[in-house]
């Protein structure tokens, strides 16, 4: 069943289909096709969005997209996320240059792989933590109701084939299933990959979301016994150089050749009414931006919730209180166990005492005091105000609850705020100004470490500001400079620093915020940016490049704006107005050093420490892309290359110097680090036949100078070097290597917390 993706050949060419026949409304729907991921993402404007998910689900489904709308009525993010999985199927078919009947397939496939959750409960697809035991099995048992459901109304062999063996493992030992490895159909395949990385990338209750080379590491680990080995290795290509973008190409396939018709001959659905054009999405009523503004700005967590408890609403101001977004709390039912509500008195509340329900059964506003978990799993203490919304005729509707945090402990982002609030400005976009940037970087960064939470950097640059400036004048190119930094303090929230870098270049310092949050945040100004017509350049856009990095084990603020940099380049060089994401972030990496030293280090007197770290190391990526983590910890950390070669490499690296320098001993150290790598062949020994692959280093990591092994803190340096190291590549120590001092007494594997890939509920 295996199909080729070697290239399109003659043959494979698809003929040309007819174009719609409303070039408006294409060009209307291609427009609302730019910002997808955001209708898809933004909870709080699902209504508003979705009739752009009908539009593409009528285009590709014809009659048929009665199924998918089903399935959004029943759950909605289940449906965003179908559509997501979908779009980046075909992104991917068309890269690998599948042919057009194998591309159909799998689109249709991965548009309703997930329709059979229209059968399962609504307490399994609402519930806030992970499923356990028998939640488990009744959630696995989606596929076969999907199965069952489209077998009724689909002739097309080739996609009930591919949602026949979804859910099988590559190396069959998943039960249930009557292949494995390359007999498995290539669609199946596909489209496992895809859904996972598409669950480990987006946030959910139960568990933050990932970043794309954490992701892309745990596809990776799982080649060869979870997914097709082969396919992993060719996902990472598209996934780890520009993603897979919803780009002009895909929005002229489904909304312009793709024609209902054509899915029809796929699907057949029994006494279905002739498809029906889906309507051009309109803009939101007039004034109703004003309410999010000010919802979204104020100090206060606000949410809103139905009368049958669900979640319409979570604020900024709620998200940063509880540590919980508010894309995992919207369509949620909301219960005191969901936030850890106590009372003032540290008892918790039942769900079925929840004040929220009993303000909306007695109609009466109510005013308590009350714990509930805060970030990080501290309680924080709050009024919590209770507002009954009522009908004309005094019906309940629902209920507003406002959380006033009392606590006299000062949070992390009131802390940095007042950084901002002090900053220097840039006397010509009144945002901070470079020297503030770099005064404000080295303690924003600490700060978040030693508190354990994820802060993040956004570099951006206007794209061909040059040209602006030889065009419009210098006049229109201030002025330009004028409303792009207002467009990004936009979207800045309370504790975070916007900043004038240099030129056209400006940064945003990210309080709280890791990877996906900060992704999703420069991907929302970079489409506002380039949607907004500037007068003084007779009305036309701007648009701009960013590169996004998350503070990462080992960081400091210099790596971190080295690799930012790093992926604003990589931004400019893949094509401009994209954002790039580069690094692993916090997630799965090592505790931070100064809480977590090794004992034996503070007992030894200085200079008998040991003089070198040497540790053997494997990562579940190939050698090529280690090889390419490589360079990127090289140019972050300014390394110099001493010596390459095939298999090793030696290298120079100023190690990380004290947070303020007061002595001589507290300067920078200079360390020789030396790699040998060795890739390993894994035979999974099951029917898949196949194999994957890990690459095996070992470190050490010395003084370049000998004076230095004098200091007493020589090994702590070292050990941060190590631990950087381990964040670049991924990786973990092997079972029993034990030379040196250990950067990660206690530490987990990465990833381990997140228990494998899982497809999202």
């Amino acid at each position: 069943m295996d199909d080729t993706f070697t290239g399109r050949t003659e043959a494979h060419a698809a003929p040309s289909r007819p174009r719609g026949s409303a070039e408006g409304r294409v060009a209307a729907l291609a427009s609302y096709f730019e910002n997808l991921d955001e209708a898809l993402t933004c909870e709080s404007a699902r209504s508003r969005d979705a009739p752009v998910q009908d539009a593409l689900a009528a285009r590709r489904l014809g009659m048929a997209s009665s199924l998918f709308l089903a399935l959004r009525a029943k759950h909605a993010p289940t449906a965003a996320h179908s559509l997501r999985v979908a779009l980046a199927c075909s992104s991917w078919a068309n890269r690998l240059g599948l042919p057009e009947r194998l591309r159909d397939a799998l689109e249709i496939a991965a548009l309703l792989h997930d329709v059979g959750k229209i059968g399962i409960p609504d307490y399994l697809l609402m519930k806030p933590g992970k499923l356990v035991g028998e939640e488990l099995l009744a959630m696995d048992r989606h596929r076969a109701h999907g199965h069952e459901i489209l077998s009724a109304c689909c002739e097309s062999e080739a996609v009930l084939e591919v949602l026949r063996y979804s859910g099988s493992w590559f190396d069959g030992t998943r039960h249930g299933f009557d292949c494995a490895g390359n007999d498995l159909p290539l669609g199946t395949r596909m489209l496992a990959i895809v859904d996972a990385y598409d669950s480990m990338t987006t946030e959910h209750v139960y568990r933050r979301a990932m970043s794309r080379e954490r992701a892309v590491a745990e596809l990776f680990a799982c080649a060869g016994t979870q997914f097709d080995p082969r396919l992993v290795k060719e996902f990472a290509k598209v996934a780890l150089s520009d993603g897979l973008g919803l780009d002009s190409a895909m929005a002229q396939r489904w909304l312009r050749e793709i024609q209902p018709e054509h899915a029809e001959a796929m699907l057949r659905a029994s006494g279905a009414r002739p498809h029906a054009t889906a309507p051009v999405p309109e803009g939101p009523v007039i004034g109703e931006d004003f309410h999010w503004r000010l919802l979204e700005n104020m100090h206060d967590g606000v949410f809103f919730v139905s009368e049958q408890l669900r979640v319409l609403h979570w604020n900024r101001a709620a998200e940063r209180l509880t540590g919980i977004r508010g894309s995992n709390m919207v369509d949620r039912r909301f219960v005191p166990s969901l936030i850890q509500m106590r009372r003032e008195n540290g008892k918790p509340i039942d769900d079925d005492a929840c004040p929220v329900a009993a303000t909306i059964v007695t109609g009466v506003q109510m005013l308590q005091r009350v714990q509930c978990a805060g970030r990080n799993g501290r309680l924080v203490l709050v009024n919590l105000h209770l507002v009954p919304v009522l009908s004309p005729i005094g019906e309940p509707k629902g209920a507003a609850v406002i959380l006033h945090d009392t606590s006299n402990q000062v949070t992390l982002e009131e802390r940095v705020q007042k950084l901002h609030e002090r900053a220097t400005q840039d006397p010509l976009t009144k945002v901070a100004n470079r020297a503030e940037f770099d005064r404000v970087i080295a303690e924003f960064v600490e700060t978040h470490r030693q508190a354990g939470a994820p802060c993040s950097l956004i570099i951006c640059d206007i794209d061909h500001f040059k040209k602006i400036n030889d065009v419009h004048g210098h006049q229109a190119g201030d002025e330009a400079l004028v409303h792009f930094a207002a467009a990004l303090s936009q979207f800045a929230s309370p504790g975070d620093l916007v900043a004038r870098y240099g030129g056209e270049e400006f940064v945003l310092l990210c309080a709280s915020c890791d990877n996906a949050a900060a992704t999703e945040r420069a991907e929302r100004a970079r489409r506002h940016i380039a949607s907004t017509p500037q007068s003084v350049l007779g009305g036309r856009c701007i648009t701009a490049s960013f590169g996004v990095s998350e503070i990462q084990g080992g960081d400091t603020a210099e790596t971190l704006l080295r690799r930012a940099d790093r992926a604003l380049l990589q931004a400019k060089e893949t094509g401009r107005n994209r954002v790039v994401q580069l690094g692993t972030g916090l997630r799965g990496t090592l505790p931070s050093l100064e809480r977590r030293k090794n004992w034996l280090i503070g007992w030894l007197p200085a200079g008998h420490g040991a003089s070198a770290v040497t540790r053997d190391l494997i990562t579940p990526v190939p050698l090529h892309v280690a090889a390419e983590k490589l360079k990127g910890f090289i140019s972050d950390h300014h390394a110099e290359i001493i010596d390459v070669a095939e298999n090793h490499a030696v290298i120079k690296v100023d190690g990380p110097s004290a947070p303020v320098p007061r002595r001589q001993s507290d300067r920078r150290v200079p360390f020789t680090i030396r790699l040998e790598f060795r890739e390993a062949r894994i035979q999974p020994g099951h029917r898949s036949g196949g194999h994957f692959l890990r690459t095996e280093m070992r470190v050490e990591i010395t003084p370049a100078r000998k004076r230095d092994r004098r200091h007493a803190d020589i090994a702590q340096r070292a050990n941060q070097l190590l631990v950087s190291l381990k964040a670049y590549f991924m990786a973990e120590e092997l079972p029993g290597a034990v030379s040196g001092p250990s950067a990660d007494d206690g530490a987990s594997r990465p990833g381990a917390d997140a228990g494998g890939p899982r497809s999202p509920v």
